[in-house]
């Protein structure tokens, strides 16, 4: 007797369920009840038929569910009650709602989010018009088929902590990224951390959009600049600002305390091999921490270098010697350019100093204070470090610079 057999057979034994002509015409009616308009039920009325109608539901057979559920789509207000069984329960039933109802609240829509399954999630972050909070919800599951809906949904608002939570879960599910580029609520501060672990047409992308000039906020800031040189730059809050602001990118005080001469003799050194020394004094010269010039050294895609060598006015050469002593290939096996390098020259000759100023003094300076615990998160990759000697941020820098040279260690 073949497998196909035998599972016909065993339906046939199976007892069926019973059909109650009396039990589909109650669940109508109640429906119907519930259906009716203001001026035909008051809101008493109403509230004791969805209490019967949810009683019954509980038992009920799945056909019989979804044909209440498809009753109560068209109504503009849902008994809470109803909603939150029918939201509830499998997908054939709540898709119907999810799909159709265009009235649930958001308060129903979180109950169901938080008790449910990804699919359910999915179909939420499909509807149209989903809200910040709701949003909120959907993302902290951290689901990337949740996720690519919502972020497709373009009636749909992301608060800026939802964004933060989308860029960490991006840096396993890289597709998703494409979709968060798309969103006007992304930030510099979030791109820019995006900008670490996307694929090149993404980096490139968040080059041309946020690399902006920082000119509107030097003209506005111009006359501070001269006050706070009068205090001695005593504020540490107006001295970091004002870093971040100035036109300036090279580090002159680093300069005077350098064993090199200048930026250029450090790169021309540079050339010949790198060792954690000599890129921490060229991140010295070049303004930036040390930890933040670990990264752009060690990022396997080269256009931080790029960044770096335009944003302190080094001159192209300067690009090929840092390329060069990194051990990176300059030409193929046949001699022909290498791709990624002249891809990385191809970042350098698009982008102006000042944007490119603005884009190295943002990851300079979110290492240290603009970075949201999210952000951290995503940064640190889920790595530890044992003692709370440093702060967060401290300690997220000094993963990133401990990460970056382990190789070469």
């Amino acid at each position: 007797m073949s497998d196909i057999a035998v599972s016909e057979a065993l339906e046939r034994e199976m007892p069926q369920p019973v059909v109650f002509k009396s039990r589909l015409a109650l669940l109508k009616r109640l429906a119907d009840v519930v259906s009716l308009p203001g001026s035909r039920v008051n809101a008493f009325e109403r509230s004791v038929t969805a209490d019967l109608l949810v009683d019954m539901l509980r038992e009920a057979e799945l056909a019989e569910r979804c044909r209440v559920a498809k009753r109560l789509s068209g109504l503009s207000e849902l008994p809470p009650s109803l909603a939150r069984v029918l939201l509830r329960d499998q997908l054939a039933v709540a898709e119907i709602l999810l799909t159709e109802c265009t009235s649930i609240c958001d308060s129903a829509l979180i109950d169901c989010a938080r008790n449910t399954g990804q699919d359910h999630r999915r179909l939420i972050a499909l509807r149209r018009g989903v809200s910040e909070v709701l949003a909120d919800v959907l993302v902290e599951f951290e689901e990337p088929a949740v996720l690519e809906a919502l972020l497709r949904n373009e009636t749909a608002r992301l608060s800026s902590s939802a964004v933060e939570v989308i860029v960490g879960v991006t840096r396993g599910e890289g597709d998703l990224a494409h979709a968060l580029l798309r969103r006007t609520e992304l930030r510099p501060s979030h791109a820019y951390v995006l900008f670490w672990w996307v694929d090149a047409p993404v980096r490139r992308t968040i080059l041309q959009r946020f690399a902006v000039s920082r000119e509107i906020l030097q003209d506005a800031a111009g006359d501070v600049f001269p006050i706070a040189a009068s205090e001695g730059w005593q504020d540490p809050l107006t001295r970091k600002a004002l870093q971040f602001i100035e036109r300036r990118q090279r580090n002159r005080a680093a300069t005077e305390k350098s064993p090199y001469d200048s930026l250029e003799a450090a790169v021309t050194e540079a050339q010949f091999g790198l060792t954690r020394d000599l890129v921490d004094e060229i991140s010295y010269l070049s303004g930036l921490k040390p930890m933040t010039g670990a990264k752009i050294f060690s990022d396997p895609g080269g256009e931080p270098l790029a960044i770096l060598c335009k944003s302190t006015g080094l001159p192209k050469p300067a690009l090929r010697a840092l390329w060069r002593g990194l051990r990176r290939p300059e030409t193929t096996s046949d001699g022909s350019p290498d791709p990624q390098f002249a891809y990385v020259q191809t970042v350098y000759d698009m982008i102006a100093v000042d944007p490119a100023q603005t884009v190295l003094k943002y990851w300079n300076w979110s290492l240290s204070s603009a970075v949201t615990p999210a952000l951290i998160r995503a940064i640190r990759d889920g790595e530890d470090f044992e003692s709370d000697e440093h702060s967060v941020a401290q300690r997220s820098a000094l993963l990133a610079l401990r990460h970056e040279f382990s190789r070469s260690a």
